[in-house]
């Protein structure tokens, strides 16, 4: 049984490098907010408005109970996800925890460049996100960094940083 849990800050990459690992591994992949999106029916934007950080928060917790149970599957956790309850002692209990780290100013690029909706970084100039993102880095990197692994992932701009990330995940978790 696997299950590999991939963590770190918004725009690192965690779900481009975990369909790409599903895809090589052959596991079933899980992004944490699609999940919660689709069991309630609502966008992760809907619930913030509807029930506020605290209310998401509290469901995300609910729902990262469910799928961190399933087997052999990779799972990618919203940025927050680790930094609440005690959701960063129960990944490492679940499985393999690899945190994608890049610098504020990758993740900036990332972000910019976007198209989601992202309720917490919503109608932020690029001066105010980069402030934010270095801000919350450094606020989560305790969290993030008790991952059982760390892979650098400020290099993700083409389809072989991609490819090369995920044969470094591989190479990291023996598979």
């Amino acid at each position: 049984m696997k299950r590999i849990i991939l963590i770190g800050y918004m725009g690192a990459g965690k779900t481009t490098i975990g369909k790409a690992l599903s895809k090589r591994l052959g596991l079933m992949f899980y992004d944490l907010d699609w999940y919660i999106e689709s069991r309630m029916h609502k966008t992760i934007a809907q619930i913030f408005a509807d029930d506020g950080e605290e209310g998401f928060r509290e469901m995300e917790y609910n729902m990262l109970h469910e799928v961190a149970e399933f087997e052999n599957v990779i799972v990618s956790c919203g940025g927050g996800t680790p930094c609440f309850f005690d959701n960063m002692d129960y990944l490492n209990a679940q499985g393999e925890t690899i945190y994608l780290q890049a610098a504020p100013e990758v993740l900036a690029k990332h972000l910019k460049m976007g198209k989601v909706v992202r309720p917490l970084i919503a109608g932020k100039t690029d001066e105010e996100l980069l402030a934010y993102i270095s801000e919350s880095l450094e606020k989560r990197e305790p969290y993030y960094s008790r991952a059982k692994h760390i892979l650098n992932v400020d290099l993700l701009n083409t389809a072989e940083k991609i490819e090369e990330s995920v044969d470094e995940v591989c190479r990291i978790l023996n598979i």
